[in-house]
């Protein structure tokens, strides 16, 4: 079991530790396999920051990555809070909608959105960045589910001290579900900082360009330099390693259900 557990493991991290090796190398290097550090990872930087603009497109990605994760976990949570705690059919029957609308594909919407968000003047903005999905089904979903585990009577003994609804919300509830938020922010921070077509779409200006949209740029010239490449996409992959590194033990819980 450990030997089938160990290969299967390597198989999964086998990509990334190509990517790495692969930041180390020249083009020619790469093409011909080669699966050993390389020297040409200054030369690769240097080419990188000549060729696009890294810092503006790091800068862009995590601030709209953030703020989305922000008010999407706060907006999902509320949400799922109340279908739960003050349940009844009526709800059921939107939260049934709402799970329909996740069998939607996002190109059968994307257009009636793009003109919705060039209506309202939001094209290279943050807000249009987060409008699509500000609140999503199955973020929704996966709080409400979590919720059904939650002690209510927890919330029967605050009502009885005094407290009002939101004070519960933000003293009792979230601090006691910590574990749900640290899965739903890993979630939905992987999420907005990986997505490419919404941001391809609406950000136009140069200025607005994110990180897999600059990845996305160093493959459509006539020449690929796959050192640049590996090495963007390695800058790329660098925060949602740290985020999913320091909540690991949260987003295992997270996604287990539990509380504690």
């Amino acid at each position: 079991m450990y030997v089938f557990l160990a290969i299967a493991a390597f198989l999964s991290i086998f990509p990334l530790l190509w990517t790495a090796i692969s930041a180390t190398n020249s083009s020619v290097d790469i093409i011909r396999g080669t699966m050993l550090p390389g020297t040409y990872l200054l030369q690769n930087l240097n080419q990188l920051l000549e060729m696009a603009d890294v810092r503006t497109a790091f800068i862009n990605s995590a601030r709209n990555a953030v703020l989305l994760t922000f008010c999407s976990v706060l907006i999902c949570s509320l949400a799922g809070y109340g279908f739960e705690i003050y349940h009844s059919k009526a709800k059921d029957r939107v939260m049934s909608m709402l799970l329909l609308s996740m069998m939607v594909p996002f190109v059968a919407v994307m257009i009636p959105l793009f003109q919705l968000v060039s209506n309202m003047g939001l094209l290279d903005s943050t807000i249009g960045f987060m409008l699509p999905t500000l609140a999503t089904a199955f973020l929704v979903m996966f709080f409400r589910q979590n919720i059904r585990s939650f002690p209510h009577e927890m919330i029967e003994a605050a009502r009885i001290d005094g407290l009002n609804e939101i004070s519960i919300f933000f003293r009792i509830f979230m601090p006691t579900m910590k574990s749900t938020y640290a899965a739903a922010i890993t979630i939905t921070f992987m999420a907005a900082w990986n997505v490419f077509l919404w941001p391809r779409i609406i950000m136009m200006d140069p200025a607005s360009i994110t990180m897999p949209m600059l990845i996305s740029n160093l493959t459509a010239g006539y020449v690929t330099d796959f050192g640049v490449i590996m090495l963007a996409v390695m800058i790329a992959t660098l925060p949602t390693i740290l985020i999913f590194f320091f909540l690991q033990k949260y987003f295992a819980e997270g996604i287990a259900g539990t509380i504690k």
